[in-house]
C-alpha cells in the first residue's frame, strides 16, 4: 500500500512538473513549486508560485492516470477550484499552518499567505487536468476575495496539445478594448496604402496601459528580454516623481513605448479611427514605464486619470515575426546596445547552437549499439515540426536519432549553464527571470568573443545537462527526500559542488560525462552527498522565514551553504578529487576549441561568399582579386 502511495505520489509530481514546464517555456506563468496537500475537509493544493509583483499562483490537479480520455465538466472545474480556494481562505483567515508539520512544503505555502495577505494584490488558480475540458464549459468570470483580484485558468490536455501543435508560437493574448475597458483605443494610421505592414499612433491612457500590465504581466514583454528585465518590479524614480507631482506633464517629459501586434482591428467612431481589437501585443521598448504606472499605482496609490502615454503600433504578420519583430526592438533600444538582451531564437548564438545540434553525433551509451544526438529547441515545437510531415518509418527512425530525453530548449540551457557559472539563485527565481539572466550575460560574451562559443562549449552544455537531469532522479530516489523543493536541492547541489571544485583549483570532467553519456560513479556518490548537504540546510531556514523554496531566492542562502561547505568537502571520497581536472588542462582545451571555431568562421565566411557569387553571376576579375579570395 505505501509503494503504491509513494509512486502515486511520484507520478501527479511528474505530471504537474511537466505541465508546468510547458506553461513556463509559453510564458503563461513565471515559475512553479510542486506543493501536494490535501485534507478530508475539502482543502487541496498541488503547487504555487510567488511572484515580485504581489502575485500568487496557486495550482491543483486533475489527474488519476485515467485509462481513457474523459470530460472535464463545469461541476468538477467548479469543485476543483473550491479546494483550492478553501486552502487559500484557511491559510489566510485560519492560521492553517499551525496544523502543518513545520519542514514541509503546505506548511511553508500557508504561512506565506498568512504573512503576505495584506500586500498580495492578485491570486490566479489554475487548474491542470489529464482530461479534456466538456464544450459546455462556461467562461470563467474573475472576482475578488476580500478586495484581492482572483482569477480562475482551466489547462486540459486538448489545450495544452493545441499549444504544443502551434508550430512554436505561443498562444496569443486576444485583448477586445470594447469588452474589456468598455472603450475603443483612438489611434491615427502611420502607414501609406501600399506599404508591407500596419502602423499606428495611439496616445493611450494610463489607466489603461497599468491595467493590461497587471492582468498580463510578464506575457505582454515576451518579444524583449531586455522590457522583461526593466520591468521586473522596479520603479523608475523620475517616472513615479512626474506620476504624483506633474502627471498633466507625463506624456510630454516621457519617451513613451514602442509595440508590435499580429492582427488589429479597427472601427470608425465619432472622433476618427479606433482600436477594438488587438492580437498578440508586445511591449518591446518601454517595460520600465509600464511597470513603473503600475507599481506607483499600487504601491502608492496614485491616480492615472490625466496620465497619458505614447505609443507606437505596429502590426507584423505571425509569418514575419520572428525577422522583423527582432529589429524594432533592436532598434527601439540603441541605448543600451552593447548590453543586448534581446536575445531571441534568430540570435546567432542559437543558430550556432542548433546546428551543432544537428551534425555533432553523442558517443553511444554504454551497451547501445549506436550513437545518437541532442537536439536543441532554439524556437518552440521544433521537435514536433520536424517529424510532422515524416512517415511512421522516419518517424521512428528520426527518434533513434533525435531521442526525445535529448531534447532541451533554451530555458533549459539556461538552468544547465546557469547553476555552474552564475548564482545559483536565479535558477530558483524561475524558468522565465533565469532566462533573462543568462541572456544578458551570454549577449555581452557573443558580442566580446563570439569564438568561445564552439564544439567545446557545446559538449560541455550536454554534459551538464546530464549531470543535472541525473540528479533530477538521484535525489527523488533518496530516502530523506520528502518530495519537495527538489528544484532547489539539485541547483544548490551542482552549484555547492562547483564550488568545492574552485576552491581546490579545480574543474569536473565535463569531457568525460560526454563520451559516456552518464555520471562516473565517483560523481554520482558525491552529488548524493551533496544534495543532502544542501537538503539539510535549506530545510534550517533562518528566523522570520517560513517558507524554504522563498529561502532559497535569497543570497543569504548560498551565502550559509558557502560559509559551511568544509563539512561538504570533508565527506567527498578519493575517488571524486582524483577524477577531476585541473583548470590549465580544462583551460587548455577551451584554448584550442576557440582556435578551431575562427577557422571553422573563416570557412563559413567563404563559402557564403562563394555562395553570393554563384547566385549572383558575379566572376573574378584579376588574379589579384583571386588570390585575395
Amino acid at each position: 500500500m505505501a509503494g503504491a502511495e509513494a509512486n502515486s505520489a511520484f507520478q501527479l509530481a511528474e505530471f504537474m512538473e511537466a505541465f508546468a514546464e510547458e506553461l513556463m517555456e509559453t510564458g503563461f506563468i513565471e515559475g512553479f513549486e510542486f506543493c501536494h496537500f490535501r485534507t478530508a475537509r475539502g482543502i487541496r493544493i498541488d503547487g504555487y508560485w510567488f511572484n515580485d509583483e504581489g502575485g500568487l499562483d496557486l495550482f491543483i490537479a486533475d489527474f488519476e492516470s485515467r485509462l481513457e480520455l474523459a470530460s472535464l465538466t463545469q461541476t468538477d472545474v467548479n469543485a476543483l477550484f473550491k479546494r483550492a480556494t478553501n486552502f487559500y481562505e484557511a491559510s489566510k483567515d485560519k492560521n492553517l499552518y499551525s496544523e502543518l508539520e513545520e519542514t514541509s512544503p503546505e506548511y511553508g505555502l500557508s504561512r506565506d499567505i498568512a504573512d503576505r495577505k495584506s500586500s498580495l494584490q492578485k491570486v490566479n488558480f489554475f487548474i491542470l487536468s489529464e482530461r479534456v475540458l466538456s464544450d459546455r464549459l462556461q467562461a470563467l468570470e474573475s472576482n475578488e476575495i476580500d478586495g484581492v483580484s482572483v482569477s480562475y485558468h482551466v489547462w486540459g490536455v486538448s489545450r495544452l496539445q493545441r499549444q504544443r501543435s502551434s508550430r512554436g508560437h505561443k498562444e496569443a493574448l486576444d485583448i477586445d478594448f470594447l469588452e474589456t475597458f468598455g472603450a475603443a483605443l483612438p489611434c491615427l494610421p502611420a502607414h501609406v496604402g501600399s506599404a508591407s505592414y500596419q502602423s499606428f499612433l495611439i496616445v493611450i491612457p494610463g489607466e489603461m496601459l497599468a491595467s493590461l500590465y497587471g492582468r498580463y504581466g510578464a506575457r505582454l514583454l515576451e518579444q524583449n528580454v531586455r522590457s522583461f528585465l526593466q520591468a521586473r518590479g522596479k520603479v523608475n524614480k523620475g517616472i513615479r516623481g512626474t506620476i504624483l507631482n506633474e502627471p498633466d506633464m507625463f506624456f510630454a517629459y516621457n519617451n513613451g513605448i514602442t509595440a508590435t501586434a499580429q492582427a488589429v482591428e479597427t472601427q470608425s467612431g465619432d472622433g476618427g479611427l479606433e482600436i477594438v481589437r488587438l492580437v498578440d501585443l508586445q511591449i518591446v521598448n518601454g517595460g520600465q514605464t509600464t511597470a513603473s504606472l503600475f507599481h506607483t499605482q499600487r504601491k502608492d496609490k496614485a491616480s492615472l486619470e490625466r496620465v497619458f502615454v505614447q505609443m507606437k503600433l505596429s502590426v507584423i504578420p505571425t509569418e514575419a515575426g520572428e525577422e522583423v519583430v527582432p529589429k524594432i526592438s533592436e532598434y527601439a533600444n540603441t541605448q543600451n546596445r552593447v548590453n543586448a538582451a534581446d536575445f531571441f531564437s534568430n540570435h546567432p548564438f542559437h543558430i550556432r547552437i542548433e546546428e551543432f545540434s544537428r551534425r555533432i553525433w553523442a558517443p553511444a551509451q554504454q551497451g547501445a549499439q549506436r550513437e545518437t544526438k541532442w537536439f536543441y529547441e532554439r524556437a518552440r515545437g521544433q521537435y514536433a515540426d520536424a517529424q510532422s510531415k515524416l512517415t511512421q518509418g522516419e518517424k521512428r527512425r528520426f527518434q533513434a536519432e533525435y531521442p526525445k530525453p535529448q531534447m532541451f530548449t533554451k530555458t533549459d540551457l539556461a538552468k544547465f549553464e546557469n547553476v555552474w557559472d552564475d548564482d545559483p539563485k536565479w535558477v530558483n527565481l524561475g524558468a522565465q527571470k533565469n532566462f533573462a539572466r543568462y541572456a544578458a550575460r551570454i549577449g555581452k560574451e557573443w558580442n566580446q568573443a563570439p569564438d568561445r562559443f564552439n564544439e567545446w562549449y557545446y559538449r560541455r552544455a550536454v554534459a551538464r545537462a546530464i549531470v543535472f537531469r541525473a540528479v533530477e532522479k538521484l535525489v527523488s530516489a533518496q530516502p530523506w527526500y520528502n518530495g519537495g523543493y527538489r528544484a532547489n536541492i539539485v541547483a544548490y547541489a551542482l552549484a555547492i559542488i562547483g564550488k568545492c571544485c574552485e576552491d581546490a583549483g579545480k574543474k569536473l570532467n565535463f569531457q568525460a560525462v560526454w563520451e559516456a553519456q552518464s555520471l562516473p560513479a565517483s560523481l554520482e556518490n558525491a552529488l548524493v552527498v551533496a544534495a543532502k548537504y544542501v537538503n539539510d540546510d535549506i530545510s534550517r531556514p533562518p528566523e522570520g522565514i517560513s517558507n524554504i523554496s522563498e529561502w532559497c531566492k535569497k543570497d543569504g542562502c548560498w551565502l550559509r551553504l558557502t560559509n559551511g561547505i568544509d563539512k561538504l568537502t570533508a565527506q567527498l571520497d578519493e575517488d571524486f578529487w582524483s577524477s577531476l581536472v585541473t583548470e590549465e588542462q580544462a583551460a587548455s582545451e577551451a584554448k584550442a576549441a576557440r582556435k578551431t571555431q575562427k577557422i571553422d568562421n573563416g570557412i563559413d565566411a567563404q563559402k557564403e561568399f562563394l555562395i553570393f557569387q554563384l547566385r549572383s553571376g558575379w566572376k573574378f576579375e584579376t588574379l589579384a582579386q583571386r588570390r585575395r579570395f
